[in-house]
């Protein structure tokens, strides 16, 4: 809800904002009536958080998605964009991950999206519920919350801090724009081929933290050391290493691409933050 704070008022003159719960399946089959396509987003994302109160992600993602599911197959909705994410894939087997790498639950939120993405292949397997389970790699981009590394390492470095503090800068991600990542839930939304798939959006190159991290230095004109904070490192077993994107699937069923590499992203994600600081608390560790 704070980020509504940022959309322009001819945008919210079109938006009805409803409050509610997500695992209320009454509640969503009254706000589904009438819809075309439900794009599902709701969850609880921040892994760190998922170590300390996993019910809660199980509650949220797994019920919730379970609510929504039952809510869209009771009022008939035409298409359901469930949103998955490469978490599920967990430390990669090989690269690029295609939609037919094993699932690991490498953090109790993880395990919580490989199951609510079970449920929604046994709604359309078992009902015909029309879902496409859309799994992006790493978004980024503005209004994005701190306890995730773009922001995190960019909110840092425009503080002038005389020191980055990080977890591992070792893993590798396939980080995706947010623009890119929007297009691609828009054209899966219109690809009724894509209606029962597990469909990857990435943009298949990969870079380690500390290489975001550099590029950001770059464009912030602040090079600084790069410490490790021992609470942001994830547990040995849990940590994902490598996850790099194969996303022929989506290309082949929609033709989409990404347009913005991740110099571009980071330039203008650094552009929000450094026009909205009081949205960023760089001295916490936020989870």
């Amino acid at each position: 809800m704070g980020n509504l704070r940022h959309v322009g008022k001819d945008v919210l003159s079109r938006v009805r904002v409803v409050w509610g719960d997500i695992t209320d399946t009454r509640f969503l089959a009254e706000l589904f009536k009438g819809s075309d396509v439900v794009f599902h987003l709701a969850a609880l994302i921040a892994i760190p958080y998922s170590y300390r109160s996993p019910f809660s992600y199980v509650h949220t993602n797994v019920h919730g998605t379970l609510a929504m599911l039952q809510a869209c197959k009771d009022v008939g909705v035409q298409k359901i964009l469930h949103t998955s994410t490469s978490e599920c894939y967990g430390t990669a087997v090989y690269t690029p991950i295609d939609e037919r790498h094993p699932l690991q639950g490498q953090s109790p939120y993880s395990a919580s999206k490989i199951g609510a993405d079970k449920l929604a292949e046994s709604f359309h397997l078992s009902f015909g519920l029309p879902v496409v389970t859309v799994r992006p790699f790493n978004t980024f981009g503005p209004r994005q919350s701190a306890r995730a590394v773009v922001p995190t390492i960019l909110s840092q470095l425009l503080a002038k801090c005389d020191r980055l503090m990080l977890g591992s800068v070792t893993p590798v991600r396939d980080l995706t724009f947010v623009k890119d990542t929007i297009a691609g839930f828009i054209a899966l939304a219109k690809c009724d081929s894509a209606i029962g798939k597990v469909v990857n959006v990435g943009t298949g190159v990969g870079h380690t933290v500390k290489e975001v991290a550099a590029e950001a230095m770059a464009q912030c004109g602040h090079h600084v050391e790069i410490l490790s904070d021992e609470q942001r490192v994830r547990p040995e077993k849990s940590e994902v290493h490598k996850l790099i994107c194969d996303a022929r699937q989506m290309k082949d069923l929609t033709g989409w691409s990404p347009r913005y590499t991740l110099g571009e992203g980071i330039a203008l994600t650094k552009e929000f933050i450094a026009q909205n600081p009081d949205a960023y608390r760089p001295e916490e560790y936020t989870i």
